[in-house]
This record gives structure tokens, sequence and C-alpha cells, in this order.
């Protein structure tokens, strides 16, 4: 078994014990040092710490708790701009968790609803296949909506729309083609580091979306934003919208970007970074400097991205803006 197979199976094992024992996860995780996991939780620096914070207590609030994996994949990471000086190798994955919270998680109430929470997930290696690192985003704004205690304007995307990948099975539990990943991996570094990074303030065109979006591109961002699904609606519904408002962004941070066959995937917790200096979700600019924790899925068909799945750390996003969002969550469930 190569190593990017054996480290995908691990991070299975790894799920699979937060999923039914948080604790059992302990014996699986002995080298981690730097977890960072969604506002509030935050950063933890080790594995009892991480299952003490943030697994156990959803495990306990949601007896039913089932995990649904809708991408699986690894890869060796290429997140230099440069090109050089990386070569971490790291599995990450997505999907939902659901089930129907019994207690209060987080300050979060229990409403007696179902729940399908959307997950995603980082985990780096090092050369004996032990996890040292890992990255993990809630999308807790969408869990607000869906029981009604919204901290946020309507999305002007579509609510609660993150599917499986599209005629593709994302879940790539067998070995890949090089051929594929190494055309993805090369796609994928041409569009973070010269089409994101290339905005002249003016024209949205000049980014050349259109190069790398197909024009019915499906964008599942998280909520707050909502999903755009035409080339036409990301960038009249979230890009325009999001460099008004972080006009300088600059992705500059990444910890990994790496291909399995048609899927790349991305992750930092300071990926892009920028200045608030324009209304956003109906928050007028503070000046503030911004931080912005994300992960990405992108599944290339041909020569362009027909889906993109996307995670923002809203919490920290707004937190950056002067505003608590579970503060304004505990707000209205008064």
């Amino acid at each position: 078994m190569n190593l990017n197979q054996a480290n995908k199976r691990k991070a299975r094992a790894v799920w699979a014990a937060l999923d039914n024992d948080p604790a059992a996860a302990e014996n699986l995780l002995p080298r981690l040092s730097h977890w960072q996991g969604p506002e509030p939780i935050g950063l933890q620096t080790s594995s009892s710490a991480i299952i003490e914070a943030m697994f156990a207590p959803l495990r306990d609030a949601v007896p039913d708790l089932a995990r649904q994996i809708h991408i699986l994949m690894g890869g060796q990471s290429s997140a230099s701009e440069a090109g050089d000086g990386d070569g971490a190798w790291w599995v990450a994955g997505t999907g939902y968790y659901t089930g129907r919270a019994a207690s209060t998680v987080f300050g979060i109430p229990a409403t007696g609803r179902d729940l399908r929470i959307r997950w995603g997930e980082f985990f780096r290696f090092d050369a004996s296949g032990e996890i040292t690192h890992a990255q993990t985003i809630w999308d807790f704004v969408d869990w607000f909506d869906q029981i009604d205690l919204p901290v946020l304007p309507r999305p002007r995307g579509a609510a609660h729309v993150y599917p499986a990948a599209t005629a593709y099975d994302a879940v790539l539990s067998d070995p890949q083609t090089p051929a594929e990943t190494d055309k993805t991996l090369s796609f994928g570094r041409d569009f973070i580091f010269g089409g994101l990074n290339s905005f002249d303030e003016n024209d949205l065109s000049s980014m050349g979306m259109a190069r790398f979006f197909h024009p019915n591109v499906k964008w599942y961002g998280p909520g707050g934003i909502g999903a755009c699904l035409s080339l036409q609606e990301f960038e009249t519904l979230h890009q325009q919208p999001w460099l008004i408002a972080f006009p300088d962004r600059k992705v500059m941070h990444l910890e990994s970007l790496f291909a399995e066959d048609r899927m790349l995937a991305a992750s930092g917790p300071k990926g892009v970074v920028g200045t608030h200096g324009g209304t956003y979700l109906g928050h007028a600019a503070t000046g503030n400097p911004i931080e912005v924790s994300g992960l990405d899925f992108w599944l290339r068909t041909g020569g362009q991205f027909t889906e993109n799945w996307v995670f923002v750390d809203m919490v920290h996003l707004f937190a950056q803006m002067d505003v608590d969002l579970f503060a304004r969550m505990k707000a209205h469930a008064r």
C-alpha cells in the first residue's frame, strides 16, 4: 500500500473513532500538536484537548450523530506560491453530520429538529504516517439557520445546498491516475496564485474566472453566503460583494494545496489576508485587518472546475469585524 492510501485509511479510522468513541481517538493521534478548530473552539494543542473541547460535546449532545462522507482525498502539498519548500502529505474530507440534538452544545440550543451539520477536515501527516496537524470547520451559521436563529442577513445565494459531487465518486478510496492528479494540481496552482490574486479593483473579468470556472459551475458557499449555481451567480452574488468588502485581499498563507485525480483541495487558517474596507453582509467597513480561515474542494471536469465546496469560518471572520455571531445567536434564542 502506498503512503497516500495508508494515510486515507488512517483518516477514516480517526473519523470512525471520533464518531463512535471520541476518547478512543486519542490512541490514534499520539503526535498531534496543532489542531485548528472552528471558532469559538479555536486552536488546541493535543488530541485530548480537541476531543474534550469539540468532539466529545458534540457526541454527547447528539446521541444519534452519524457522519456522511461526500469527499475523501489525499496527496502531497504544493502550497507555496514559489512552488517549492512544501511537500507535506495531507488527507481531506467533507460531508454532513446528521442527527438530532438532545441537549445544548457550544451554547446552541436543542430544538428537536433533524440537523445536517456541514463539516470539513484536513489532516497533515508526518513521514511515519502519524497526524501532526489538522484544521476543522463546522458551518455554525448554517446550523443556526436550520433552527431558526439566523445571525446574518438572508443569503444572496441558495441556502442549505451542499451536495456530494455530480456524476463523480469523490470518495477516492482507491489509488488514482497520477497523470490526472498532476493535471489537476497544475491547473489549481494557476487558479489559486494567478486568477484569485489578479483582481485590478475595476473589472471582474480581469481575474479570468471564465477560464477556470465552467459557465454552469456549482459553487457551494458557507452559511451566510449560500450556493451560486452558475458563473454569473458566483460573480454577482458572492465575488462582487466579497471584493468590495475586502478589496486588497490576497491568497497568502495556505497550509495545503494538493490534488488527487480530478479533485483539488486547499486549506489555511490564514489562507486569505486583507482589510475590511467595504460593507459586507450588512456590516459597514471597520478598516480592520482580517484573516480568512478556510477550506476548499474543487472538481475539475475537462479543462475547468465544475464544482467548488467552500468553507469559511464565518464566526472567526466576523469576530475580526467586531461582531460576535454566537452572542447574536444566543440573544435570538432568549
